[in-house]
């Protein structure tokens, strides 16, 4: 199975009660073989233009374990579903993210040998 990222836009009526429209978009993903990994629920949020006559949504981003077979069915899924507004299903490169994180860790690092360096200065002054 590959990871996949999904991002779900969702109709800003929905702010109140959002957890049907989640559970039924996991159900979707589960349904279809998947396994849901990770959510992210970013809020609600202006939109750079207007989709469906909405000028917000709420957005939510799934990591999401699938077989690449059924890519197609969730998209053909989510392009019916009535409380999703958009959609987008990308595969991230694990390489450049682990490449991402060690040089994160790194400077995090360095950062904390000069820290450690500038203090001992100003303890010998």
């Amino acid at each position: 199975m590959a990871q996949y990222e999904i991002a779900v836009l969702y109709h800003p009526s929905l702010e109140v009660d959002l957890s049907k429209a989640e559970d039924r978009v996991v159900k979707i993903l589960t349904d279809i073989g998947g396994k849901v990994v990770a959510t992210d629920n970013w809020g609600k949020r202006k939109l750079a233009y207007s989709i469906k006559k909405n000028e917000h949504a709420i957005y939510v981003f799934y990591t999401v374990e699938l077989p690449g077979e059924s890519i197609a069915k969730v998209e053909s899924t989510l392009n019916i579903t009535d409380e999703v507004i958009r959609f987008l299903i990308t595969k991230p490169d694990l390489k450049v993210i682990a490449k991402a994180e060690a040089a994160k860790a790194l400077k995090a690092e360095q950062a904390a040998r000069r820290g450690d360096k500038s203090e001992a200065e100003t303890e010998e002054d």
